[in-house]
């Protein structure tokens, strides 16, 4: 299987491409140059492995939560692409990605993934390694870190830049007996690529029209994109 991804939902800006289980990417923090980076990130890997747009089987992006401009250009980008190739497409969630990077420390813990919103808010949404997969065990939202309702007393992990802006909030407020903080973790088109194989497998992929974004903050969105 061969498959193309990208995530700019942040401040950093990733590719990569995944040819029978193997993965190749490019990653990048560079905030506002990432209209400059993703094309050439794209260009270089397909180069790099030699393989041509219609030779990919389909397609990925974080498609959100995350920066509104981050986000709309990961999903102006595989349209593009998709579109002129008539390839599907698999729509990862950003905050899924990002907590996928704890999957070979999060057995038996509850992952917390939050990326700071700006505003007093994080993205949040939790998660539990199930038979080696990571799955949500809550809805995504967009919400002030002392309004998020808990478990507590599980081994946790929380992951996210959320976790740097909001340390003192987030901490008190999950009363875990041991936890651990990966706060300088941004999402990777490494883990999209990874994530989109189970999407594709299980026949949950989009056409190029229906690759949406997935902003939360709709009113926010609304306004932006009538600028």
């Amino acid at each position: 299987m061969k498959i193309l991804a990208i995530e700019t939902a942040t401040e950093a800006c990733s590719a990569a491409l995944l040819v029978d289980n193997e993965i190749i990417d490019r990653f990048e923090v560079a905030p506002q140059k990432h209209g400059d980076l993703i094309l050439t990130m794209v260009d270089e890997l397909m180069n790099e492995a030699g393989v041509k747009l219609p030779q990919l089987d389909a397609l990925a992006f974080g498609r959100g939560p995350g920066s509104f401009t981050g986000v709309r250009m990961a999903t102006g980008v595989i349209q593009g692409l998709a579109f002129a190739v008539d390839l599907p497409v698999a729509p990862v969630s950003t905050l899924t990605a990002l907590a996928h990077q704890t999957i070979d420390e999060s057995e038996g813990r509850t992952v917390y993934a939050a990326l700071d919103a700006r505003m007093g808010e994080v993205y949040w949404c939790e998660y539990e390694n199930r038979d080696g997969a990571i799955k949500a065990v809550s809805d995504e939202t967009v919400i002030a870190p002392l309004k998020i309702q808990l478990t507590q007393g599980k081994k946790a992990i929380g992951i996210g830049h959320g976790w740097e802006t909001y340390a003192n909030e987030l901490t008190q407020l999950v009363k875990s007996t041991e936890l651990l903080v990966r706060p300088a973790a941004l999402p990777r088109a490494r883990e999209v690529a990874q994530l989109a194989v189970g999407l594709i497998n299980s026949g949950q992929t989009v056409s190029a029209e229906n690759a949406l974004p997935v902003y939360l903050r709709d009113n926010v969105a609304k306004k932006k994109a009538q600028q």
